[in-house]
C-alpha cells in the first residue's frame, strides 16, 4: 500500500521543468512548509531558498491549497477572443476530408491560409495523407502458391543514352527489326515487361517480352509456372487485371489445362493487384532507372541479376527483413 501511495505522489508530481526555474517541486514544498508549519518569515525562507519574496510568497499562497497545486501552471490564456469558432472548424475537417488542400479551403471559406493549416494540425489532419480514402485493405495468403500477382510494365526502347528507339541522323534509313511472325518493323515504341508475383512469399518473376497479345501472355504463364516450380511452389491461382490478353479465350483454354484458377480484378481497382503494382514500383526504380544503360537490350540483359539480387538478397519489410527466397519451399522454411 505504501509502495502504491510512493508511485501516485511521484506521478502526480511529475513535471517538465525549464532550464531556469529556481526550485523544484520538493523546493517549493519547503520554502512553504517553513513558512506555514515552522513559522518562517516570508524573507528569511525566500533568502534560505535563493530566491525572491515575491516567489515566496506565490508558492506559500499554492501550498496552502493543497501539494498539487505547487505543480506549473499551464501558461495558455484561458479565453482567446479571435479563437475559430467551433462551427466553422467543424467545416474545415468536413472539408479536409473531401481531400481539398489547406489553400483550397482557405479560398473557398475566405480564411487566412496560417488559421486554416494551424486548424488542420491541431485536428490531426495536417498531412492529407489517405484522410477521405477508403482505409487500406491488408491481407497476405497463407502458403506459397496460393495466389500469384500477374501484371505488365510497358517501357520505351531506346538505342543509346538519352535517345529514343528510331532516332536516325539526316539521310539514314529508319532502324528495322523482324518481330516473331517474321514481319519487318520499325524499332520505335515500346517493350513490355511482364512480371509473376507469389502473394505469400513475394518471390518474383519477370520477362522483358516484345508485346502483351494472349499468346505472348500465355508463354510467359508457363514459363513463370516453371520458375515457381523450380522453388517447391505449385501455383493454384493466378489474378490479373482485365486487359485484353487476360480476357481472351487462349488465356482462358491455357489456365484450364494448367490446371489455374484465374482471378480478375474489379475494374478501374488496381489496389487488388497491389503485390503486383509494388514489384514493379521497386523494379523499375531499381532497375529500369536505377542505372545507365546503352540501350533497351543492356537493359533487358540486366534484369536477371536483379531478379536474383531481389529474391534471394534484397530484405522485404513486410517479411520480418527477410528476402522472398526464405519463404519458399526450397530452404525448408515452409511445410
Amino acid at each position: 500500500m505504501l509502495l502504491k501511495a510512493t508511485q501516485f505522489s511521484k506521478e502526480a508530481t511529475r513535471m517538465d521543468l525549464h532550464a531556469n526555474a529556481a526550485l523544484s517541486w520538493s523546493g517549493r514544498r519547503e520554502v512553504a512548509r517553513r513558512v506555514v508549519e515552522e513559522g518562517w518569515t516570508l524573507t528569511a525562507a525566500a533568502e534560505a531558498a535563493g530566491v525572491s519574496v515575491r516567489c515566496a510568497r506565490k508558492w506559500v499562497g499554492r501550498y496552502r491549497d493543497g501539494d498539487l497545486e505547487l505543480r506549473d501552471r499551464s501558461s495558455a490564456p484561458r479565453r482567446v477572443a479571435n479563437r475559430t469558432p467551433v462551427d466553422r472548424v467543424a467545416v474545415v475537417v468536413k472539408l479536409r476530408q473531401l481531400r481539398m488542400t489547406a489553400a483550397e479551403i482557405a479560398e473557398t471559406l475566405s480564411m487566412p491560409l496560417s488559421t486554416v493549416s494551424a486548424v488542420l494540425k491541431r485536428q490531426g489532419m495536417g498531412k492529407l495523407g489517405r484522410i477521405g480514402l477508403e482505409p487500406a485493405v491488408r491481407y497476405e495468403r497463407s502458403r506459397p502458391g496460393e495466389l500469384v500477382h500477374i501484371d505488365v510494365k510497358k517501357l520505351g526502347r531506346f538505342q543509346a543514352a538519352g535517345k529514343r528507339a528510331g532516332f536516325r541522323p539526316a539521310g539514314q534509313g529508319r532502324p528495322r527489326r523482324r518481330d516473331t511472325d517474321g514481319h519487318d518493323r520499325g524499332t520505335s515504341g515500346w517493350e513490355y515487361v511482364h512480371v509473376a508475383v507469389d502473394d505469400y512469399s513475394r518471390l518474383a518473376y519477370a520477362e522483358v517480352l516484345p508485346d502483351e497479345r494472349a499468346t505472348t501472355a500465355v508463354a510467359f504463364l508457363r514459363r513463370a509456372l516453371a520458375f515457381f516450380s523450380r522453388h517447391g511452389i505449385e501455383v493454384e491461382r493466378v489474378i490479373t487485371d482485365n486487359g485484353s490478353a487476360y480476357i481472351s479465350i487462349a488465356h482462358a483454354v491455357a489456365c484450364r489445362a494448367l490446371n489455374i484458377h484465374h482471378l480478375r480484378t474489379r475494374p478501374r481497382r488496381p489496389q487488388t493487384n497491389g503485390k503486383a503494382e509494388r514489384f514493379i514500383r521497386t523494379m523499375i526504380n531499381d532497375w529500369a532507372y536505377g542505372a545507365i544503360y546503352r540501350s533497351s537490350t543492356e537493359r533487358a540483359a540486366a534484369l536477371d541479376g536483379w531478379l536474383w539480387h531481389y529474391n534471394h538478397r534484397r530484405r522485404h519489410s513486410a517479411l520480418g527483413h527477410q528476402p522472398p527466397v526464405n519463404r519458399t519451399n526450397v530452404l525448408g522454411s515452409y511445410s
